[in-house]
């Protein structure tokens, strides 16, 4: 029997150094600056308030992929809003808590 895991540890995501730097740049540029921006920023110093508290950076991690995955689903979004299309069949999540109440 061999003392050596079965499975290999999953490797967690780790942004590149510059990557936050780098995220900020694009969302000032993007024609959201004015909410984005701020949102971003309280979110990013929360994250860094609790990594300090918990020596781990699974949260500013976390933030930098949240954020980078809003900026790049965003063109996706403009087009399905500005296609016109009618999504007042889809059910709002908080509509259905509502209704299970």
């Amino acid at each position: 029997m061999s003392a050596q895991p079965d499975h290999a540890p999953v490797t967690p995501y780790a942004p590149a150094p510059g990557a936050p730097a780098e995220l900020l740049a694009q969302l000032r540029a993007d024609r959201r600056s004015t909410r984005w921006v701020p949102a971003f920023e309280q979110e990013w110093a929360a994250a860094l308030e609790e990594s300090r508290r918990t020596f781990s950076l699974g949260a500013l991690y976390e933030v930098i992929q949240v954020w980078q995955a809003r900026l790049a689903s965003a063109p996706t979004v403009d087009a399905f809003l500005d296609s016109g299309r009618d999504d007042s069949a889809f059910m709002d999540l908080q509509e259905i808590r509502r209704k299970r109440r």
